[in-house]
């Protein structure tokens, strides 16, 4: 009895390690051949102008702690995308906000107050009253003592129309602020009148309920919110060691926050190949996700990624990284 324990446990042994090997040899990028070519740089916001990120919550204001400005652009306006995608963007990031009247703003705050001369949400105005605001009112890079786009915002916050116009053929990612599923409907049934080639270049992402809902009402549109994220990669944190790709992960998105990528089966090149061959689209952002807005912004942080990445690469400061890749 005792010998025939002891062959038991040796085969068990033995089937252990093998196991053990297989799921080194399919997940390792040790032997992986690299995916090759370049990354892709998504633009948070256009050429927006950055501020520290210390104590940053979601509710800070912004645009009363920005760096001194380098360049005359604000965030989601039509000109800071254009010079996002001058200076070598694949994808601008944007948000959007409902108005009044049934439109959607490209705006990034849940209330006026911190950026514009007005005060409440978007929804309280039409969108030809929020294009008489001035929405470099609040910046500051020195505490209130100058304001220096303070008169020069008037007319810039763009309608999701004029956006689409204005790039009828660059990639964009929209931004739904807020977490009302009518506000995802409505979007859906925005988005559902355009050629389903143009809706291809686009991607949604926001709350849970809107996200759902525009979804449901488009489902061949690209989105991503965190209950499509869970769906996505908690399945494959469990399976993935097969090779095995979640059917949730199917032409969708993910946001990996860098921290977190190497815990991803086969990170990165194999992660990166399954995804691919799934239509996700990969998206690393910078820290750990409990950082607002937080990207890769400086050529040093470039050297955190890893040697021949080739997803999307989320950035606040496309004007330093482009020249990186040559762009």
């Amino acid at each position: 009895m005792k010998r025939l324990i002891r062959i038991w446990k040796s085969k068990a042994f033995i089937v252990i390690a093998l196991v053990i090997v297989l799921v080194f040899l399919n997940n390792t990028t040790y032997f992986a051949k690299p995916l090759g070519g370049e990354p892709l740089l998504l633009a948070h916001r256009g050429m927006a102008q950055t501020f520290t990120m210390e104590g940053t919550q979601n509710d800070t204001c912004t645009a009363e702690r920005i760096y001194e400005p380098e360049y005359p652009y604000l965030e989601n306006t039509i000109a800071s995308m254009e010079a996002a995608f001058e200076a070598g963007a694949d994808i601008v990031e944007f948000d959007v906000h409902i108005t009044k009247d049934d439109q959607f703003a490209v705006f990034h705050d849940w209330t006026l107050d911190c950026r514009t001369n007005a005060t409440g949400v978007t929804r309280d105005y039409t969108m030809e009253q929020l294009k008489q605001l001035d929405i470099g009112y609040g910046y500051t890079a020195d505490g209130g003592k100058t304001h220096p786009f303070r008169g020069k915002g008037v007319g810039q916050m763009p309608s999701l129309t004029e956006v689409l116009e204005h790039f009828p053929a660059q990639s964009l990612l929209i931004d739904v602020k807020s977490n009302d599923p009518e506000e995802g409907r409505l979007l859906a049934q925005y988005l559902s009148q355009l050629p389903e080639q143009r809706r291809s270049d686009l991607a949604v992402y926001g709350g849970d309920e809107p996200i759902a809902a525009l979804k449901e009402e488009l489902p061949d549109m690209r989105v991503m919110s965190k209950a499509t994220l869970k769906k996505c990669l908690i399945p494959y944190l469990a399976v993935g060691w097969t090779g095995y790709v979640p059917s949730a992960c199917s032409h969708t998105e993910v946001h990996i926050p860098e921290k977190l990528a190497p815990f991803l089966w086969g990170w990165p090149d194999k992660f990166l190949d399954r995804m691919a061959k799934a239509d996700n689209r990969v998206v690393i952002v910078g820290g750990d996700g409990s950082e607002f807005s937080s990207g890769f912004d400086t050529v040093e942080d470039l050297k955190r990624l890893p040697e021949g990445y080739s997803g999307v690469i989320w950035t606040n400061r496309i004007d330093r990284i482009a020249p990186r890749y040559n762009r």
